[in-house]
C-alpha cells in the first residue's frame, strides 16, 4: 500500500490534472464519472445536495452557504477546488479535512477495481468526495463545479438547488467564446423540476430561462429580488442592512461580495422554502465566521499588516473588474506581485491593472505557469513596467525589502500564484 506522500504523487502525476496539463486534462462527458461512481456503489444517490457553477464567486458562495448550513447544526459536506496548500483542502466536513488515511484508502480500492476505467484526477476526486460524504452521513453536501456545468463531473447528482453565479469569458477554449456558449454550459447543471437560483444574468438571462421552461425549474433572478436595503464596508467586514434575518456582518470584504450576497441570501431564502431550518443566528455565524468554519482562503486575504499584504485568487476577467475597481482606490504605495498561467486572457486583465503601482512579475510553480519575462513583455504593451522573478517566494522577497511600512502590496493574478504565497509564509 503507498503512503499519503506516494498517493499524492499518484493523483498528480498518474491522472490528467487539469492544473498542470490545462485543457489537455479536460475529459468532457459524465461516461467515466459514472461509471466510476458505480465502482463504489453510485454514493451521490445518497446525498442531499447543492450544486453550485459559475465563472466567479462560486467559491465564496458555495463556502458561505455551507457556513451558514453548518452553523444550523447541519453536518455539512462540501466540495471545492482547486485547493491552496493541501489537497484535502477540496473535501471537507464541517470544515474538517479528509484524513490521509480515507484519502490513500480510496486510492487502493480504485486502484484494485479500476479495469479500464481511466479517470481524470477531478474525475476520480469527485467520486472520493461523494464517497466520503456517504460514508460519514452528512445532512447536507455543498458541490462546486469544477469547470462548465453541463459535462463537469459533478453533473452526476440530482441537487436539491441549483445556484449559477454569474457569467463571464473564461475558459472559451473549452466552454464557448460567447457569454451565450458558457451560459449554456453552466445552465446544464439545472435539472428538472429542481429551482435554481441565478446570481447575475449577465446579458444571457434568456438563456437560462429558456432552460428553465425545458426542465420545468423554478428560476430566480438574485438581481430581481433584493435581499438587503443597502450595505456598509467597515474595514473589517461588509454590514448588510435590513435583511430576512435582520443586519448581517459579512466576513469576506472584496468588492465582488454584495453580488455574492445577494445570490446566497437567495439561495438561502429557497432553501427555508424547502424545509431547511435555520435561524437568523445561524446566517449571522456563516456570514461572520466563513472563514473559520470552512477554512475559506485566499478572497482579498490579509497575510500580513505592515506593509499591508493582500492576496487574491481573481484570476479572469470577470473577477478582475471587481479587484481593479478596488485596486486603484488604495490611497498608499501600491506594489503589485502579479502572475498567471498561460491559456488565461491576460490582456484583458492587463487593460485593468492600476497604473499608480510597481510591478513584480511572477511565474507561479505549475506546468502551465506563464514564463514572468513574456507576462512582462506583454505588460509593457499596455504600459505596464516591472521586474521578471523566476518564482513568486523571489518576487516576493524583493517586494519585502523594498516596500515601506505604509505601502499596500497585493499579490495575486492566479490561484497557484497565492497558493506559493501562502506555502512560502
Amino acid at each position: 500500500m503507498m503512503d499519503y506522500e506516494q498517493t499524492i504523487d499518484y493523483l498528480f502525476n498518474q491522472l490528467p490534472v487539469f492544473q498542470n496539463k490545462g485543457a489537455g486534462a479536460y475529459k468532457p462527458g459524465l461516461e467515466t464519472v459514472t461509471a466510476l461512481s458505480g465502482m463504489f456503489d453510485n454514493p451521490h444517490k445518497y446525498l442531499k445536495t447543492i450544486h453550485i457553477a459559475g465563472t466567479n464567486g462560486k467559491g465564496s458562495t458555495a463556502h458561505t452557504l455551507a457556513a451558514v448550513l453548518q452553523s444550523a447544526g447541519y453536518k455539512t459536506g462540501l466540495f471545492t477546488s482547486p485547493h491552496l496548500l493541501d489537497f484535502r483542502e477540496r473535501i471537507r466536513i464541517d470544515g474538517e479535512m479528509i484524513s490521509q488515511a480515507e484519502v490513500i484508502d480510496f486510492v487502493e480500492t480504485y486502484r484494485k477495481r479500476a479495469g479500464d476505467i481511466e479517470p481524470s484526477f477531478f474525475e476520480l476526486t469527485t467520486v472520493m468526495a461523494f464517497d466520503h460524504f456517504a460514508r460519514h452521513g452528512v445532512d447536507y453536501a455543498v458541490i462546486e463545479t469544477g469547470l462548465g456545468g453541463r459535462l463537469d463531473s459533478t453533473n452526476i447528482i440530482s441537487p436539491m438547488l441549483s445556484v449559477i453565479t454569474n457569467i463571464s469569458l473564461d475558459h472559451t477554449a473549452l466552454l464557448g467564446n460567447t457569454l451565450q456558449l458558457i451560459a449554456a454550459e453552466k445552465a446544464g447543471i439545472i435539472k428538472p423540476g429542481v429551482p435554481v437560483v441565478i446570481g447575475e444574468d449577465s446579458g444571457v438571462r434568456s438563456v437560462f430561462m429558456a432552460k428553465a421552461r425545458e426542465t420545468d425549474s423554478e428560476i430566480i433572478f438574485a438581481e430581481d429580488r433584493s435581499m438587503f436595503d443597502c450595505f456598509e464596508k467597515t474595514s473589517d467586514s461588509i454590514i448588510y442592512k435590513s435583511t430576512p434575518w435582520s443586519d448581517i456582518a459579512g466576513e469576506l470584504t472584496g468588492d465582488c461580495q454584495p453580488k455574492n450576497a445577494s445570490t446566497i441570501m437567495n439561495a438561502l431564502k429557497k432553501l427555508s422554502d424547502l424545509g431547511i431550518k435555520f435561524t437568523a443566528d445561524d446566517v449571522r455565524e456563516g456570514f461572520g465566521n466563513v472563514g473559520s468554519l470552512t477554512g475559506l482562503t485566499g478572497r482579498w486575504f490579509k497575510v500580513a499588516d505592515k506593509p499591508l499584504t493582500i492576496c487574491d485568487t481573481g484570476h479572469n476577467p470577470g473577477g478582475w473588474q471587481y479587484l481593479s475597481r478596488q485596486l486603484c482606490a488604495v490611497k498608499s504605495r501600491l506594489n503589485m506581485v502579479i502572475g498567471f498561467v498561460n491559456d488565461k486572457d491576460v490582456s484583458s486583465i492587463l487593460t485593468m491593472m492600476p497604473r499608480n503601482a510597481r510591478y513584480y512579475f511572477v511565474k507561479p510553480s505549475v506546468e502551465r505557469g506563464l514564463d514572468a519575462a513574456i507576462l512582462k513583455e506583454k505588460a509593457a504593451a499596455y504600459g505596464i513596467e516591472g521586474r521578471a522573478f523566476g518564482s513568486v517566494a523571489e518576487g516576493y522577497k524583493k517586494v519585502l525589502s523594498e516596500a515601506g511600512e505604509d505601502d499596500m502590496i497585493f499579490v495575486g493574478g492566479s490561484t497557484f500564484v497565492v497558493a506559493d504565497l501562502l506555502s512560502e509564509l
